[in-house]
């Protein structure tokens, strides 16, 4: 059956309806007219109250209703096809009413004011028989008809059940599904906020983990910055050391120089003097002092080779290697990364705090792995600061090598 059919009427008057009311629209407010509706001249309405706005706008001088000085009038043009309106004294109370309209807009609100149900029932006819009421329902074609299309007409071999008792068993059957379909909804929202939960566990677990590898790496910035400012001093204390030996044999010698040309000065003046006895006098103390002077011995010279500083040369192309080689270690616990790292000289120190785990299926923290040749045996590798106390030590590593 088409059901489009049995509602024919219905629509249509809808349709009218809406018509209707378009037609019932005053052209200044854009509402419903509202009483009391004047007719102009030119035929076209206006609710009373919206003529006298326009009057007034287009009159200013005019006096309104009973001001006791008497006016002249007054005109407008009608706002739908601008007729000039001339009005007398009165103003817009001169027009004449449309009673008319008056009665259609009371009857259009009447109408609009039954429920759309007992309209519905009242058009709901068969087809076929256009004087049946729909009241009953067919199981076979699964569709609503009347009694006499079950005795007479396409449905008289098929089974059939009361209207009303199929409306309850679908209504009960959409309502059930509807509360399953609120369920899955309030499930699904439920899984979506765990996910969101998830998500926000995930960041705050990867802002957590990129401060730990930050730490990390600035402690071996420290071991490198520290390991280098060590080999510095050593260097420069070779330096110093070798420096003062040698500018203390320039010293030496130096002193030996100057002793030697003060005592070549003196023979040479000595070799001058005229006089045989005078000369003899002093000749013996001089040949005395030149043959001392020539057999001091002065301190060896530095052994060739002395000036090289190449034992300092240090190898880092094998450790820059090694620390290319650093790699998160799956599996490694925040707990067993401080167990690698002590406290010089301090005890009783506080754990480090508790890290949050993360939702069931995010993986853990991750640690970095230490190359071996940064393990150094016998002395700590770097000493980080402690803003709460002490600097602490991190030793040398024995075991997994990370930190």
């Amino acid at each position: 059956m088409n059901f489009t059919v049995g509602f024919k009427p219905l629509l249509g008057d809808a349709h009218s309806m809406d018509n209707l009311e378009k037609q019932l629209i005053c052209p200044i407010c854009l509402e419903m007219f509202s009483k009391p509706v004047v007719i102009l001249p030119c035929q076209h309405n206006l609710c009373r109250k919206c003529a006298n706005d326009v009057f007034q706008a287009s009159n200013p001088l005019w006096q309104s209703r009973g001001s006791t000085t008497v006016s002249s009038g007054g005109r407008f043009r009608c706002p739908s096809c601008r007729h000039e309106v001339v009005l007398d004294r009165h103003g817009v109370y001169g027009l004449q009413r449309n009673l008319l309209v008056e009665n259609i807009i009371d009857i259009y609100k009447q109408e609009s004011s039954r429920p759309l149900h007992s309209k519905a029932e009242q058009h709901l006819m068969c087809e076929e028989h256009e004087e049946e009421k729909i009241n009953i329902y067919c199981l076979s074609c699964e569709v609503p008809t009347c009694s006499l299309c079950k005795v007479f007409g396409a449905h008289k071999d098929c089974e059939v059940a009361p209207l009303p008792t199929i409306y309850k068993r679908q209504k009960s059957e959409l309502s059930d599904g509807i509360a399953m379909l609120v369920a899955g909804n309030d499930r699904v929202q439920a899984v979506i906020t765990q996910m969101e939960e998830v998500c926000q566990t995930i960041e705050d677990n990867s802002r957590r983990q990129k401060q730990l590898l930050s730490q990390r790496f600035e402690a071996l910035c420290s071991v490198l910055e520290e390991r280098k400012a060590e080999l510095l001093q050593a260097l420069a204390r070779e330096q110093e050391e070798k420096l003062l030996r040698v500018r203390g044999l320039i010293r030496q010698y130096g002193d030996h120089l100057e002793a030697s040309s003060k005592l070549v000065e003196s023979a040479i003046q000595s070799m001058e003097e005229p006089q045989m006895a005078l000369y003899l006098q002093q000749a013996k103390e001089l040949i005395n002092k030149v043959g001392a002077m020539s057999k001091v011995e002065l301190a060896g010279r530095p052994e060739p080779g002395y000036e090289s500083m190449e034992q300092f040369t240090v190898s880092v192309e094998h450790v820059a290697e090694m620390l290319r080689t650093i790699d998160f270690q799956p599996g490694a616990s925040g707990e067993d990364e401080d167990e690698e790292v002590a406290l010089d000289g301090e005890e009783g120190a506080g754990p480090e705090e508790e890290r949050p785990e993360g939702p069931e299926g995010v993986a853990g923290p991750r640690s970095l792995e230490v190359p071996p040749c940064l393990r150094q045996e016998g002395r700590p590798l770097a000493r980080v600061p402690n803003f709460g106390g002490d600097p602490i030590t991190i030793l040398p590593f024995s075991g997994s090598g990370t930190i």
